[in-house]
């Protein structure tokens, strides 16, 4: 399929009846950037492509463990939870490379659930982009932990002494990598079937970790294929007996798993990059400097978009690879915006604040929103850091939230997010977050039972 793009549904129905398709695959990722979909016969795709399909709109109204919501409105028991409408997508459509001839199509949901739908809601603030006079290219690179483990295995060691690919530290390996070299290639290869093409895959440092970086691409497509790379990659492992995780930081003893996105703007019209400024101090154009301002001031207010879970703020912690303010740096690893110099096509930002947890819809929506409002407001960024960023004190207005609640409450009260992404959208999604911490405040921990079980 990488040779015939799809564009249109008489292209996709073509290629199912070239195919003798019985069945086509079809899902919609969730707000917790979960692939939810199944299998529908070749008949039922052939009249959904014009009128789309509905969904049980259950899939928005509950948690990753399929646990109902008690406090959002758009739908729980109150409803009755009927079906959402769910739009195909034509042009997502890729091979499933583990099956053979059969081929996937990607869904957004639509009617009164597109409000809600995380896709939609990046899809919005593009538009915004574009109505500005701008076109995003993004680039998502993530880091995850492999396993020699099951579903079941896991579970029956309740997730204590588990065994990972490789043992100890051992960052750009090229023995790991050869060692493993067939697990390497078939990633790769999966990954260039399915329309997600890796421009890097390399050992990072820690016990079985791996940090994967998926080829530049416009915004939509960008976050559509990170997306699916989480999901697929899984897939991939579980397929071979190993399991993959993108959770933000699985143990104390290792650093956490980042979902890094490099942004770069273009002129609508004619293409154009708009970040470079030969003139300027590091090639950083006034335009790419207003970006750069926006973001650093709105970060700690749209934390929760970026770092979704209870776990993702386990990350956020000095001295592990990942910021714990909004600060910003030329070619530094240690802040939460790292600017990246280069010539017209390769001058960037890295938003360095995003967990491999991340929704990326979601995560892509707010380093671009923040950005749009920068440009707009003309808002200058704080001074760039030289050295450790840990190491130094920041103005408390650039801290990040230090737990779920804390980001989901600022969420909830960001005037930026109610604009560019919704009050419907915020509304729903900031209660989700507040739901998530709150199944957590309810949990009693190793930790606790280690702590106090004998000794208070």
């Amino acid at each position: 399929m990488s040779e015939r793009r799809i564009e249109n549904a008489a292209q996709m129905l073509a290629l199912v009846r070239e195919r003798n398709a019985r069945h086509v695959k079809v899902g919609a990722f969730d707000v917790d950037g979960i692939l939810r979909g199944k299998y529908m016969s070749a008949e039922k795709f052939a009249s959904s492509l014009d009128k789309g399909f509905g969904f049980c709109n259950v899939v928005l109204g509950w948690d990753s463990m399929d646990q109902l919501y008690d406090n959002v409105r758009y739908t729980g028991w109150h409803t009755g939870y009927p079906d959402a409408s769910v739009r195909l997508l034509p042009e997502t459509c890729r091979e499933l490379a583990l099956e053979g001839d059969a081929v996937f199509v990607l869904g957004e949901f639509a009617g009164a659930a597109e409000a809600i739908c995380p896709r939609a809601c990046l899809r919005r603030v593009l538009a915004r982009a574009k109505n500005m006079g701008f076109l995003v290219k993004a680039g998502f690179e993530y880091e995850f932990f492999v396993f020699e483990e099951t579903p079941n295995s896991v579970r029956e060691k309740r997730y204590c002494g588990l065994r990972p690919l490789a043992p100890g530290f051992f960052g750009y390996s090229v023995l790991r990598n050869s060692v493993h070299a067939d697990l390497y290639r078939g990633l790769l290869d999966l990954c260039e079937t399915m329309d997600l093409p890796l421009e890097g895959l390399h050992e990072e440092t820690g016990p079985g970790v791996l940090e994967a970086a998926l080829q530049v691409d416009g915004g939509l497509a960008a976050a559509d294929k990170a997306a699916l790379f989480k999901t697929f990659c899984k897939v991939y492992m579980q397929a071979r007996g190993l399991m993959a995780t993108f959770m933000a930081r699985w143990s104390s003893d290792c650093p956490g798993s980042g979902g890094h996105i490099h942004l770069s703007l273009l002129r609508a019209d004619d293409g154009a990059p708009v970040f470079h400024d030969a003139g300027a101090e590091h090639g950083i154009s006034e335009t790419m400097r207003h970006f750069i301002g926006g973001q650093q001031r709105h970060m700690p207010e749209l934390a929760a978009l970026c770092a979704p879970t209870v776990n993702s703020f386990r990350r956020l912690v000095p001295g592990f690879w990942a910021p714990t303010n909004a600060t910003c740096g030329v070619d530094n690893r240690t802040c939460a915006l790292r600017v990246v110099p280069g010539g017209p096509s390769s001058q960037r930002v890295e938003y360095r604040v995003a967990a491999a947890d991340a929704n990326p819809y979601l995560a892509l929506a707010a380093a671009i929103a923040s950005g749009l409002h920068g440009i707009e407001q003309r808002i200058e960024p704080e001074a760039q850091v030289q050295g450790n960023a840990y190491a130094k004190k920041f103005p408390r207005r650039l801290a990040l939230p230090r737990s779920l609640d804390e980001a989901a409450n600022r969420l909830a009260a960001s005037r930026l997010a109610q604009d560019y992404l919704g009050e419907a959208f915020v509304e729903h999604f900031a209660a989700t977050r507040e739901w998530e911490a709150r199944e957590f405040a309810r949990a009693v921990t190793d930790w606790e039972l280690a702590r106090y079980f004998e000794i208070i």
